[in-house]
């Protein structure tokens, strides 16, 4: 089989380090809550060899590169359909998996706030994520407030997701060499179900605080709230990298009242 050739449009980095990839694979901990593992551009394979080796549970590759598609195929026939060629971005995740699942994966640094964002948006079901990202982007994600990294994504994952930053990667381990570090993170579910306030005005709280993160979130919330409905509630004068996501739920629920 002639090798996949990194395409730039796509983001394409492969690993080449097998140890690397051994400590990222060894990352799935938490099979006790679930049997299937989807891993996300899998390349030429180098974490899905040994994701294959694993007994405890059935691995699933999705790749939108119609070339490592079909390497794929040919690498590992007993997969039929549990290996697809498609967009992860597009993919319906319930129409594939009916039970609880994780997510692996050395994603494309071009896309990784939507992919987590999409792991979000399956929270539910997503019990388990483990990937490499750009190092800064996985920083930002485990980043606590009160620190310039914190941000929307930080807040959003931890209030669904306990958060560990695993290891750092260098660049000589790709081939091609990205030109940042990079980062690989896991994410397990933790028990919130729901979070005791309106989500969807938490998850719009939160963006809008942060898109104006210099603002007291007064003044980053008037979209939201009108400023003349806003008391003294302390919260208001902060700025948004000063509330933890506890702060931002009780600010969310806060707001409600407000409006009512």
């Amino acid at each position: 089989m002639s090798l996949v050739k990194a395409k730039k449009h796509l983001g394409q980095h492969f690993l080449t380090d097998k140890n690397i990839a051994a400590k990222i694979v060894n990352g799935l901990v938490h099979t006790d809550k679930y049997k299937q593992v989807l891993e996300v551009g899998p390349g030429m394979g180098i974490l899905s060899d040994l994701l294959l080796e694993r007994k405890d549970i059935e691995t699933y590759l999705i790749d939108i590169d119609v070339e490592s598609y079909h390497f794929l195929q040919q690498k590992y026939p007993q997969l039929g359909e549990r290996l697809i060629n498609g967009d992860f971005l597009a993919l319906d995740l319930s129409a594939i998996f009916k039970e609880k699942y994780a997510i692996i994966g050395n994603f494309p640094y071009n896309i990784s706030s939507q992919i987590l964002f999409k792991i979000l948006e399956n929270r539910q079901n997503v019990v388990e994520m483990v990937g490499m990202f750009q190092k800064e982007v996985a920083e930002r994600c485990a980043s606590k407030s009160g620190t310039k990294d914190y941000g929307i994504l930080s807040v959003l994952i931890q209030a669904y997701y306990d958060i560990e930053y695993l290891f750092t990667v260098k660049p000589g381990t790709f081939n091609p060499p990205p030109k940042v570090n990079s980062g690989v993170i896991r994410l397990s579910r933790n028990n919130v179900e729901t979070l005791p306030c309106d989500e969807k005005l938490f998850w719009r709280t939160v963006k809008a605080g942060f898109n104006q993160r210099r603002k007291t979130l007064r003044n980053a919330l008037s979209g939201v709230v009108p400023k003349d409905k806003m008391d003294t509630n302390p919260f208001f004068d902060k700025r948004a990298e000063q509330l933890s996501v506890a702060n931002f739920i009780e600010l969310t629920a806060h707001l409600t009242e407000l409006t009512k």
